[in-house]
């Protein structure tokens, strides 16, 4: 995690910001819930556990910052709560996602899954790709047994 976190500090040096440390609490809840797909809200409540002189408007303001600097991705699946996720080390785009209409349950496909398509989009269209994002809708593996159940 201290990896992470130096080169995280890094991108922030590199645009002229600081890891403060209200930036850098809020970075460490992403990375110890990399996999959960947060609300803000959820990361202000897990903050504050650890800082709780942290206010709600500085973590919106961090979550946005990183958003900006494309630390994290801003996604929302559908249910109108903005969620933050992590972008992973090394990634040219952002990953895809599957999500259960059922469970709400979100899976993360890592491979990229786009790139003929860009060709494509970028050839025809005269259109100059800089990121994508895809998002699955669907019924996940347990809900489709918990159907065959029935």
């Amino acid at each position: 995690m201290e990896n992470r976190i130096e080169k995280i500090k890094k991108q922030l040096h590199s645009q002229s910001y600081k890891l403060t440390p209200q930036r850098e609490a809020t970075v460490r809840v992403l990375l110890e819930h990399e996999e959960d797909h947060l609300s803000a809200e959820d990361v202000y409540l897990l903050v504050k556990e650890k800082s709780p002189e942290i206010g709600l408007a500085t973590v919106y303001r961090t979550l946005e910052l990183l958003s900006e600097l494309k630390v994290v991705d801003k996604i929302n699946f559908g249910d109108g709560v903005s969620r933050y996720d992590l972008r992973k080390e090394g990634a040219e785009h952002f990953h895809h996602h599957l999500v259960c209409v059922e469970c709400g349950s979100v899976k993360e496909i890592e491979e990229d899954l786009l790139g003929d398509v860009e060709k494509i989009v970028e050839s025809q269209w005269e259109f100059k790709v800089k990121d994508h994002r895809l998002t699955f809708h669907g019924i996940c593996k347990k809900c489709q047994s918990h159907d065959d159940d029935k």
